[in-house]
Formats: structure tokens, C-alpha cells, sequence
């Protein structure tokens, strides 16, 4: 029963009509707010001012190559499963400006502008994508070449999870070990639960700063009960993930599977056109674009998320060095799954499944392990 209390006093809950009493401290305290609307037909990450411009009754349908929205009778605000978006777009930018070199009266300037790091709070941060932004905390902010914009951007970063409370086909976070369950890198974490007529979030802290806007919010102790109820969605999610990756020895397997006859069956899929890793939360690649204006008075160089399935991104003097499908596939999967973990410690991927529900022919990467798995055994 001491344990019980204990546990019920690290977690408040805050009532469906409250919602916007969290919003507005945070607003209030100068962070612009980043949520999920709809938009497009789709859940896109965007600046919020209240709730009412989450999708309310809106839930998503995710199969291979396949994304489609669909009204519900709940009141959910957060019933889908992960958006087409990423918070890696609002971190590690798609695009921008890393250096400008301008003619002056005193001859040639070089800059590197400033990065543009507004206070920001991500709202609906899921359990998986927690892991991939931790993951590119890894690479972009404690690495040996850390990225000075990422960090600006990463440290004006207030991030409020939310559980998942249900699975999408896609998702296989149980078997990467990062969700569905949010556990560590969050400030608030909010469990959204439905339940006959109530309507009411699990609010747990943690951070300092967490737990300086719970304490501006009318929270009041979790009880027994709704400690359960909150344990149920948690439950339930994990329970729907039915795909699934045998992790034990895949980076070796992968490591010394460069010529699985496997890798020929899913290059004549393949379309090579990028959008896993456009998609993908952890994928970092960038290419680099130099311009300079037509009076020869300016010019800058750009920074653009690039992918490792464009044939120019393996070139050096002389031509490409992966020229084909299938070495650029196995390259991608190999590294998510492999190579990763040899130089950072922790897979490549989150187990999100966006990179199957986006890929235009459905390819799966769980499916495409397991059968390497197969083959390599024979």
C-alpha cells in the first residue's frame, strides 16, 4: 500500500478541460508551441495556440505503402499513431543557410549565420521518436564533429511526450526496446485517458522544468484507479504491435550477409526513390549546395537533407560508388541495423514504421531482416 501511495504521488492527472491551462503556461513562458493537426488529409506537426486545434476523433490507418485517416466517435486528441512528420524536422532542419561569403569595401567577408533556435515546446512527442531523438543527440550534439545549429535548436527544446495507446500495423517498438511506453528524455509526459465519461490525461514530470509547469496546473494525485487505467492504454499498445525483429546477432548476421541472394529479391522492388529516409526520424545525411549571386557580390553554401539511395550521394572523382539498387538498399538496411551500432553504440531505427507505411511499394524492413535471417541459416 506504501509503494501504492508512492508511486500515485510522482504522477497528477489533469482533466480534458485543463488542457489548455498546460498549453497556456507554456506559451505563457515563451515557447512556441508544435503539436499535431490535421492537415491535408494527414497529421502534420505545426504550430498550436490551443486544443482545439489538435485532431480530435481522428485516428490513422498505417500498412505497407499505405496511410489513410479516419473519424472515430472518441474525443481522442491524440488516437493516431505516429504523423508523416517528424520532430527531426524542426531539429536537424531539411534545409538552410551554414555560410555566406559577401564583398565589402574592405574585400571578402565570411560569415557562418547564426542559427535561429526560438524557444520551442513539441507537444505529442511519442515513446519511439523520443529514442530517435535520442539517438541524434548522440551523433549531432556528443559526437566527435557535433553540429552547432542542432544544438541551439535541440537546447531551446521543450519536449511534453504522450503514450501511445494503440498500435499501428507498422510500429515494432517492443522489439527495438523503445516504446510504447515513454522513459526517459521527456519534461512532461501525458498518458490520454478515455474511459466511460471521463476524459482526463496522466501527467508525470521529468525534469526540473517539468516539474515547474506541472506545478502551475490545477494537477491533482493520481489515484489507484486511475494509476490502472493509465496502465491499461500503455497495455493495450503493447499488446497490438505484432511485428517484430530478432535483434540477437543482427548486426554480425548483416555484417557478413554482403552477398545474401536476398538482397537481389528486394532491389527488383525497390524504386531507390528515398522516402524511407525522408521519413525516417534518425536518417542525418546531408548534402551540401553552393550558389553565388549573379553580380558575383554574394554568394552561400546550403545545407540539404540528402539520402543514401540518390546515386550521386556515393560519389567521389570518377563516378558513384554504389551504382546499384541493390547496393544502395543493402547499404541503408545494413546500416540501420548494423554499421549503427558498431560507431554509435545503439541501432540506426526506432522501430517507428514510417519507413514502411511511406515506402510507394511497401517494402519491410522487419520482414526484409527476417529474411536475410532465413537465407544467411541455410
Amino acid at each position: 500500500m506504501a509503494q501504492e501511495r508512492a508511486m500515485a504521488a510522482q504522477f497528477g492527472t489533469l482533466q480534458r478541460e485543463h488542457l489548455d491551462d498546460l498549453i497556456g503556461t507554456v506559451r505563457n513562458l515563451g515557447f512556441r508551441i508544435i503539436a499535431p493537426t490535421l492537415h491535408d488529409d494527414a497529421i502534420c506537426l505545426e504550430e498550436i495556440a490551443s486544443s482545439s486545434d489538435l485532431p480530435c476523433g481522428v485516428h490513422d490507418k498505417q500498412t505497407p505503402g499505405a496511410y489513410r485517416l479516419k473519424k472515430s466517435r472518441d474525443k481522442a486528441l491524440f488516437g493516431y499513431n505516429v504523423s508523416p512528420h517528424s520532430w527531426k524536422n524542426f531539429l536537424h532542419i531539411p534545409a538552410e543557410e551554414i555560410a555566406v561569403a559577401e564583398k565589402g569595401k574592405n574585400g571578402l567577408a565570411m560569415n557562418a549565420p547564426v542559427p535561429v533556435a526560438p524557444p520551442t515546446a513539441f507537444l505529442g512527442v511519442r515513446s519511439c521518436e523520443l529514442a530517435a531523438m535520442a539517438t541524434q543527440d548522440t551523433i549531432l550534439m556528443h559526437g566527435p564533429y557535433a553540429d552547432a545549429n542542432y544544438i541551439a535548436r535541440r537546447k531551446a527544446t521543450l519536449v511534453i511526450a504522450v503514450n501511445c495507446g494503440q498500435a499501428a500495423e507498422n510500429c515494432f517498438c517492443v522489439s527495438m526496446k523503445t516504446g510504447p511506453k515513454v522513459e526517459a528524455g521527456y519534461d512532461l509526459a501525458l498518458t490520454e485517458v478515455l474511459s466511460g465519461d471521463k476524459h482526463y490525461f496522466l501527467v508525470e514530470t521529468g525534469s526540473d522544468a517539468g516539474r515547474r509547469i506541472a506545478g502551475k496546473l490545477p494537477l491533482k494525485t493520481a489515484t489507484k484507479e486511475e494509476l490502472a487505467e493509465a496502465g491499461a492504454v500503455w497495455a493495450k499498445a503493447a499488446s497490438q504491435v505484432t511485428k517484430t525483429v530478432n535483434t540477437d546477432g543482427l548486426p554480425e548476421l548483416l555484417a557478413a550477409a554482403t552477398e545474401n541472394p536476398h538482397w537481389d529479391e528486394v532491389a527488383a522492388r525497390c524504386l531507390t526513390c528515398g522516402a524511407c529516409t525522408m521519413a525516417c526520424p534518425t536518417c542525418f545525411c546531408m548534402t551540401t549546395e553552393d550558389s553565388a549571386s549573379l553580380d558575383g557580390n554574394r554568394a552561400n553554401r546550403v545545407r540539404r537533407l540528402d539520402s543514401c539511395f540518390s546515386i550521386d550521394f556515393s560519389y567521389i572523382h570518377g563516378g558513384s560508388i554504389r551504382q546499384s539498387v541493390k547496393s544502395r538498399y543493402r547499404q541503408w538496411l545494413t546500416h540501420k541495423l548494423s554499421s549503427w551500432v558498431e560507431q554509435f553504440g545503439t541501432f540506426g531505427c526506432c522501430g517507428c514504421g514510417r519507413c514502411i507505411t511511406w515506402c510507394p511499394v511497401g517494402i519491410d524492413i522487419t520482414a526484409e531482416a527476417a529474411a536475410i535471417r532465413a537465407k544467411a541459416s541455410r
